[in-house]
């Protein structure tokens, strides 16, 4: 099973940047603890240092649905601006989302035009004698790369059609991420009263979540007692 899964601030502000940078290292964090493949795809950087205004993964393991219950949705850092001090807003809203048309990513080698060159090194000499190096091409997209690492056209051949296959993708999930932005605002004024996680503090705890039920019990023992009185 594979997935592509978005954590975006969409139009949110800078501490919205930062929140998004301190959730994808939670993420991978779980990611690994559960032992699932990924690979970051795509990511935008924030306007500030250590900043993320979005990134996509690719997750692949047998079974996903059960661990990204927990991710997606809203998530919400409580806290007082790292950037604005004395801004009176301390709840901060991002999203993670499941790129749901994937599966329109289409790439296919057919679609691939080959060049084959010497390679070049510095100064634009030939460094072979014979053409080693590979320009490829994707005609529907126009996107192309340049591969020499290797003395083995063969080599520099598939290395080209993977990174190319890449920068395909990358793009693609890009224009989707501006697509998101447009709805952003509207969706992030349905989710934000519901954040699937919320986390606290410059240090970024996860809040603690009570799952004792003990205020259902007492409250369902309340209701129970008032009705009793009412019968008397």
């Amino acid at each position: 099973m594979e997935k592509l899964i978005q954590i975006t601030s969409g139009r949110g502000p800078l501490e919205c940047q930062w929140v998004v940078a301190k959730i994808l290292k939670v993420f991978l964090e779980e990611v690994k603890q559960e032992k699932i493949d990924y690979k970051i795809i795509h990511r935008e950087n924030g306007d500030e240092n250590l900043t993320l205004k979005s990134v996509t993964l690719l997750l692949k393991d047998k079974e996903l649905t059960i661990f990204l219950k927990s991710w997606l949705g809203s998530i919400c850092w409580v806290g007082k601006s790292t950037f604005r001090k004395l801004h009176k807003r301390s709840n901060w809203y991002v999203g993670v989302f499941e790129i749901e048309d994937a599966e329109e990513i289409h790439f296919d080698e057919k679609d691939i035009q080959f060049q084959t060159t010497r390679s070049q090194g510095s100064g634009g000499q030939n460094v072979n004698k014979v053409n080693t190096a590979v320009r490829a091409t994707h005609i529907p997209t126009g996107e192309s790369v340049f591969v020499q690492d290797s003395r083995s056209q063969l080599e520099n051949k598939k290395l080209s059609v993977t990174r190319l296959k890449e920068k395909v993708v990358a793009q693609h999930i890009l224009q989707m991420h501006r697509r998101m932005q447009d709805t952003w605002s509207n969706h992030m004024q349905v989710e934000r009263g519901n954040p699937v996680r919320t986390y606290s503090g410059t240090d970024f705890k996860k809040n603690h979540q009570d799952r004792s039920f003990k205020k259902q019990r007492q409250s369902l023992k309340n209701e129970l007692k008032n009705y009793r009185n009412e019968l008397n």
